[in-house]
């Protein structure tokens, strides 16, 4: 057990960080700095503190250090120079690129896998939510045990060395394995004993948020239903799954607030959270919430389609919903300027929103959760979307979607 639990949850100092990260024919110098710009803000939410980036243009990353070692040296040259303890590589790194990286440099290595999973870590309240994590962890451990134990690269062959036995190394690698076997029967208990609470729900009908990570699921979750899910500026504020009952105008349903996706989510994670994203698999309505504010949202929606097609739930009605209007700005051309084409990061609000209605077939609206503004537009759009799913499921219950109520009153 004690060797899956990776990250010291309690911790509170920050510590300072090194970034890295490569260019290359499949992730240009723009993507590259939009990634470590994620990157710095995971960092951040770790509680860390991102104090340079090194980066190298490559055809591909190098298969044993991952950067060239020139690259490596420049690095260390500079972490002993300003006394930094930590290197986060912005991709996940094999088990051989880690040990060679950390020879060479010496000090604590990191890469985009590690840090998430210590977010997760940190943020996890339930126990079903700290079990996910445990067992991502512990898959993710598994291979990478043999540079937690240096110590045996002294242990030689020989006299009194042959024999019946298991190294110390093996002896790990089994105890990890019963730890994710352990772990994988909790989780399969906790996933029925939630199946028959689904169950239990009744025939109302289920809406679930998605979107990329800090879009403002959240937010927008206790907007709808006046509650009080959890929400900050920070990547993966919300690990556990809530669910509340909404009602708009006389139609009752149930909405569920899941945690965000990202860019390059470890494999683990997705596997591990599966079973939290079945409220994404039963939903009968998906809101798909959108940082329009951005500037490569479109990217984002990518992300989360990819990851709702793994799950079996990217055929779902959905409504992609446009947040942070507020904080929308766009790239002006002048009027002398001829030479530059316009594309959509030109686009004015409207005409952005005029572009993404005639894509979604209108089946989209733009609102700022915060500022609560196009809210009347968001809920009456739910509302159509809700009955419709209701009556065609339940053609027999239509008097629920009358404009009056059981009084004969009409409804506001």
């Amino acid at each position: 057990m004690y060797l899956c639990i990776m990250i010291d949850e309690k911790k509170v100092t920050s510590e300072k960080a090194v970034l890295v990260g490569v260019i290359t024919q499949h992730q240009d110098e723009a993507q590259s700095t939009e990634y470590l710009d994620e990157l710095e803000f995971l960092v951040n939410t770790a509680g860390g503190i991102a104090v340079k980036r090194f980066v190298q243009k490559l055809d591909k990353p190098h298969p044993k250090t991952f950067i060239g070692t020139g690259k490596l040296e420049d690095v260390k040259a500079y972490i002993d120079t300003h006394d930094i303890g930590t290197i986060i590589f912005d991709d996940e790194l094999s088990p051989a690129q880690l040990r060679n990286i950390e020879k060479i440099l010496d000090t604590k290595v990191l890469d985009r896998t590690t840090l998430i999973l210590d977010i997760f870590a940190q943020r996890a309240e339930t126990s079903y939510a700290r079990t996910q994590v445990a067992l991502a962890q512990c898959q993710y451990l598994l291979p990478r045990l043999t540079k937690l134990w240096t110590h045996l690269d002294k242990q030689k062959g020989g006299i009194g060395m042959r024999g019946p036995g298991e190294t110390e190394i093996e002896t790990d690698r089994r105890i990890v394995r019963d730890q994710i076997s352990l772990l994988k029967k909790k989780l399969n208990t906790i996933d029925k004993q939630m199946a028959i609470q689904r169950k239990n729900r009744g025939k109302m009908v289920r809406v679930a948020l998605v979107g990329y990570t800090n879009v403002g699921k959240s937010t927008l979750m206790n907007v709808i239903s006046k509650s009080d899910v959890f929400a900050e500026n920070k990547l993966f504020a919300t690990l556990d799954t809530t669910v509340r009952k909404v009602v708009i105008k006389n139609v009752p349903f149930l909405m569920t607030d899941t945690v965000g996706f990202i860019r390059k989510l470890p494999t683990q994670l997705v596997e591990s959270f599966k079973s939290t994203l079945d409220e994404v698999r039963e939903a009968d309505l998906l809101l798909h919430v959108v940082d329009v504010s951005h500037p490569t949202f479109e990217d984002h929606i990518n992300s989360v389609n990819t990851i709702l097609k793994e799950i079996e739930s990217a055929n779902k009605p959905t409504l992609m919903v446009f947040n942070k209007i507020d904080r929308y700005t766009n790239e002006v051309i002048e009027e002398d300027d001829l030479i530059t084409k316009k594309t959509e990061k030109h686009y004015t609000l409207e005409e952005l929103q005029k572009s993404w209605m005639s894509k979604m077939q209108e089946n989209c609206v733009f609102i700022s959760a915060i500022n609560k503004e196009n809210m009347e537009e968001f809920k009456e759009t739910v509302f159509n979307l809700v009955r419709d799913i209701h009556t065609k499921r339940f053609p027999y219950n239509n008097y629920l979607y009358s404009e009056y109520d059981a009084d004969g009153n009409k409804l506001q």
